[in-house]
């Protein structure tokens, strides 16, 4: 059986190398000359169950108003002429519920938690290499008013058995040496041990390279025009460089999927919510981070790639332009230099931007639709990185109309009706 894979990210290039083991044969269509050059090219490189939550949460509304008023807040809105972006922001506000808040999150951390043990099996059999680290993920507070609010996270935590250890300044200094420097600026952290980084650039060309030798074929510099269905399945789908077709097709087009489904009447949910990050080399390994800092303060991430430093935050909703906006990069500039200022050269960063695509309740949109033969894989917001393996293993299921090893209701599109 013949399945089209429509986008070569992190998220459409694991689901081609679940769907080639299952024995499918599988065709990867992507606009980029090779795997993983937009939204998974330099994400902030954490493999983080842990942190596996909606943003749509009781009391968003009312930090969301104090963020947005912060000069370099974490959150940016650009109001835009389209109707998708008004309707998301409204679907995520309705999610700001306990209630709601709580279904959504254990839908994510299930698919998250096997995404982790699918990537340890994947790493174990295949021996990939991608600058991987096992070394936990630190949340760090700059404030005791920070540290004394995490009791609703530890709640949730203890709920889904995530392992954590609620850490003092030394703790955190013991779990990251290369803040030994900024101590003062520490008043706690909360660690989540079983979280890992890694780069998840590298991995997907890795990836790439192992599904091409399962006899993956991979088409690139080429665009997806659009979904050809007749007689309630996909026909065919036009590209610029003519017609592909196969019995069944997946879109894992990221921020892009809800742009080539609506001409069918699929609405997903689906909105870019802009990231940045900085990619810093290493000067002083000791005075470096070695695995991931959440800098609570700024909603930074600062994660140590190999020899490189990664550093990524802020949320912007807006348009699908990726433009590198020198305001967005202050915040990023200012964690690391608090954090780890010996740690890396920033004259020798890369500024890089990228879209996210975001739900507004928060869980990915994986599963069939309505058109028969044609599948999603979209929609992992912040998380595709760290859901990548767990998806593309669910979807490759699916597919081969097997039940997945893990509970998958609630993913798909029909949550939206």
């Amino acid at each position: 059986m013949k399945v089209l894979v429509l986008g070569a990210g992190v998220i459409g290039v694991t689901s081609a190398y679940y769907l080639a083991k299952a024995g499918f044969e599988v065709t990867v269509i992507d606009r980029q000359p090779g795997p993983a050059l937009e939204t998974s090219f330099a994400n902030a490189g954490e493999v983080s169950p842990g942190y596996a939550s909606p943003w749509a949460g009781p009391g968003v509304p009312f930090k969301a108003v104090r963020w947005l008023l912060e000069r370099d807040g974490p959150l940016v809105v650009r109001p835009q002429f389209n109707p998708a972006m008004w309707r998301w922001l409204v679907a995520m506000l309705r999610n700001c519920t306990a209630a709601r808040y709580a279904r959504n999150k254990a839908r994510m951390v299930g698919i998250a938690e096997y995404s982790r043990d699918c990537l340890r099996a994947l790493r174990s059999e295949t021996g990939i290499a991608y600058d991987e680290r096992s070394l936990g993920t630190l949340q760090l507070f700059r404030k005791q008013a920070q540290l004394d609010t995490i009791g609703g996270d530890v709640a949730v935590l203890s709920q889904y058995g995530v392992p954590f250890e609620v850490l003092d300044r030394d703790g955190c200094v013991s779990a990251e040496p290369g803040l030994a420097a900024v101590r003062g600026l520490i008043v706690g952290g909360l660690r989540l041990p079983d979280d890992e980084t890694g780069d998840c650039y590298l991995f997907t060309v890795q990836l790439a390279k192992q599904a091409a030798a399962l006899g993956v074929r991979f088409v690139y510099g080429t665009t997806v025009r659009s979904l050809d269905v007749a007689g309630g399945r996909v026909a065919q789908v036009t590209t610029d460089k003519g017609v592909f077709a196969a019995d069944r097709t997946l879109v894992a087009l990221g921020s892009f999927s809800p742009l080539l489904l609506r001409p069918l009447g699929l609405r997903i949910p689906v909105y870019p919510v802009k990231g940045y990050s900085l990619t810093v080399p290493v000067k002083d390994d000791a005075a470096a981070p070695q695995s991931t800092v959440m800098d609570e303060s700024y909603k930074v991430a600062i994660t140590r790639l190999g020899d490189r430093i990664r550093v990524g935050g802020t949320a912007e909703v807006g348009d699908y332009r990726v433009r590198l906006l020198p305001a967005r990069r202050r915040p990023l500039d200012r964690s690391l230099a608090d954090l780890f200022p010996n740690g890396g050269d920033p004259a020798r960063a890369t500024f890089w931007s990228g879209l996210r695509p975001m739900t507004p309740d928060g869980p990915p949109v994986i599963g069939a639709t309505r058109v028969r033969g044609l599948y999603l894989n979209t929609g992992h917001g912040t998380l595709g990185w760290t859901m990548a393996c767990g998806a593309g293993r669910v979807i490759a299921d699916l597919i081969a109309d097997k039940a997945p090893e893990i509970a998958v209701e609630g993913l798909s599109i029909a949550r939206y009706g």
